[in-house]
């Protein structure tokens, strides 16, 4: 690579620690709490035992709106600068005492919070009468109502309270040791003739290393770094995972999977129909994985092989290189994407160099306050990097259209199922793109590799570690688990799911210790929305393959507007069921040319 990836830049949200807004900012958030709880304590509270017209009620709502909107902006601001902060440098220790002292001083508003859901609860029939009048409140009917219907699920507030105080000690804390563990490991490793130090995501990025030997090793080494870690790593997921276990429980939630499901705005129904047709196609992935072990020269692929390149391996790409390739084909698809993304790159939004102290993987956040994005990646010059900064600047499209329809932050509250839907469509369009005129046979397997890797990995590879978050739950409500015996869990759900498509020999059972969605207590089974939105994704692209441009609005307006519909309303606008096991299906046989053809080459 000739180019150095970029930093971002923070400076237009804060000039940095010490500057005076950012103090003023969390002072605000202090002040704008307790007028809020005053609020509820003169005017809220007395109300339920008031015959209050719809008109008076539609008044008090519209402030408990415009002050939580406002209170959003500063949260994010204040919470996004920080966690951004510390996701590039985990040991800038006067950043990470901010970070906690902020969050214990967000305690309040979070019991304020439940204060007042519990409180839309109690309204009953007299809520949606008071959302028919004109208003902040009206606007954004969706949200309080889903609030008051989630309110059924909450303990009684002093337990709340109790849960909220309790969580920065237990589920918060061991979060942010996962995190602390595994982005400040450090790794000697011999890469390309000379001993480095590597941090341990770079490590795990060579996963996809051109070099074979390379990849054994380092799958190796990879492997003696979590055995010495794997205690206090699974010390985190039980702590987790059994919090997470008891609220349930206390709240009335049906199972672990109950709260999720609300959360990505789907039911059971439409998860059944998704995991079914996943299922029904594990054959045909299989087929592609064995195809590419008969490729890569081996009889069996070995898990350090799952991630190779296959094809004109040795093609890397400069930073300058992958923003052009996105831009081009972005171009393609919607000049108005393109101009978004060339901002995106010109304004120093993107952080994508590999460095010790930086969070593995990738991301984009919302900065609300700007309406900007800003997007993390660690860039090694592979293509798969290439398709994960499309994927990111997609999330950073979605935000652009949210902003652009004067969205509020709680309008704007996407369920994670409908969230992957601009990242996937973003991949979908440079790939398919691409592959229209690849150079050669050799350029098309490249491509059709990326693909079909990218699309096994949300399929077959979610369904495992949907098969194995289920099982640690379940487990875990009778007994803590053994490191080995988590490891063990996850060796059986990649038999499950990737069966003899692979060398079942030699998995990785340590697929659990570095992945940080299964150590949050909020974020339960964020796995299989992934898998939704490739799927949803993939059917809404052959809906503009028919449409053309006359999508693109109407796609747009979809991006607008996921936080104030359910999955299955806004799928419906596209005339697509997604409680029908036939939509999942059609977009999951939109692969299997693809496959066929990368056997074939």
């Amino acid at each position: 690579m000739t180019t150095t990836p970029p930093r971002w830049d923070l400076s237009n949200i804060y000039t940095g620690l010490d500057d005076p807004k950012l103090a003023e900012d969390i002072n605000a958030l202090k002040s704008i709490t307790e007028g809020l709880s005053a609020y509820y304590e003169e005017k809220l509270a007395p109300a339920l035992e008031s015959e209050t017209t719809p008109e008076a009620l539609s008044e008090l709502l519209n402030h408990v709106i415009d002050t939580r909107n406002e209170l959003s902006i500063k949260i994010n601001a204040v919470m996004g600068f920080l966690g951004l902060t510390l996701s590039v440098d985990s040991f800038n220790k006067e950043a990470e005492q901010l970070y906690s002292k902020v969050q214990i001083g967000l305690v309040p508003l979070s019991n304020l919070g439940n204060r007042i859901s519990a409180w839309l609860g109690k309204l009953g029939d007299r809520l949606p009468a008071a959302l028919q009048v004109p208003g902040s409140a009206h606007d954004h009917a969706f949200a309080l109502l889903e609030e008051a219907e989630q309110s059924r699920y909450m303990m009684s507030e002093a337990e709340e309270e109790l849960a909220n105080e309790l969580s920065l000690s237990a589920s918060n804390a061991w979060e942010n040791l996962q995190g602390t563990l595994t982005s400040q490991k450090s790794v000697d490793f011999e890469l390309d003739g000379e001993m480095q130090t590597l941090p341990l995501p770079a490590l795990i990025n060579l996963r996809s290393h051109p070099d074979a030997d390379t990849r054994e090793r380092a799958y190796k080494r990879e492997m003696e770094v979590f055995e010495e870690m794997k205690e206090p790593l699974a010390a985190c997921l039980n702590g987790i995972k059994g919090e997470v276990n008891v609220l349930n429980r206390k709240r009335g939630r049906q199972d672990c999977l109950h709260s999720s499901l609300d959360m990505a705005r789907i039911d059971r129904e439409t998860l059944d129909a998704m995991m079914g047709a996943m299922k029904d196609s594990l054959p045909m992935f299989r087929d592609y994985f064995r195809a590419k072990a008969k490729k890569l020269g081996y009889e069996k692929l070995p898990w350090w092989s799952l991630f190779a390149p296959v094809g004109s391996a040795n093609k890397t790409y400069t930073f300058d290189e992958a923003r052009d390739i996105i831009l081009t084909n972005f171009g393609h698809f919607s000049p108005e994407l393109a101009a978004f993304a060339q901002s995106a790159f010109e304004k120093n939004w993107i952080d994508a160099e590999q460095r010790s102290g930086k969070r593995g993987g990738a991301f984009c956040m919302s900065v609300d306050v700007v309406k900007e994005s800003r997007i993390m990646s660690n860039f090694d010059g592979s293509f798969d990097q290439v398709m994960t900064l499309a994927h990111e600047l997609g999330h950073g499209f979605h935000n652009y259209c949210i902003y652009q329809a004067n969205k509020t932050p709680y309008q704007s509250n996407t369920p994670m199922t409908l969230a992957e839907t601009a990242s996937i469509m973003c991949e979908t369009i440079v790939l398919n793109a691409l592959l229209q005129n690849p150079a050669d046979d050799e350029e098309e397997l490249v491509l059709l590799e990326t693909a079909i890797g990218s699309d096994a990995q949300t399929i077959v590879d979610i369904m495992s570690r949907f098969y194995f978050e289920m099982e640690v739950f379940t487990r875990r409500q009778e007994a803590t688990l053994a490191a080995d015996e988590i490891s063990e869990i996850m060796l059986q759900a990649q038999r499950d799911t990737y069966g003899d498509g692979i060398d079942m020999d030699v998995m990785n059972k340590f697929a659990w210790t570095w992945k940080p969605h299964y150590y949050s207590a909020y974020l339960s089974f964020y796995n299989y929305p992934y898998a939704f939105g490739t799927l949803f994704a993939k059917g809404l692209y052959a809906i503009y393959l028919e449409k053309g441009e006359a999508f693109l609005e109407d796609y747009k307006a979809l991006l607008a507007s996921t936080g104030e519909a359910s999955a299955a309303d806004l799928a419906a606008r596209f005339d697509i069921n997604i409680r029908d096991k036939a939509f999942w299906k059609a977009s999951l046989d939109t692969l299997k040319p693809m496959i066929q053809r990368y056997i074939e080459l």
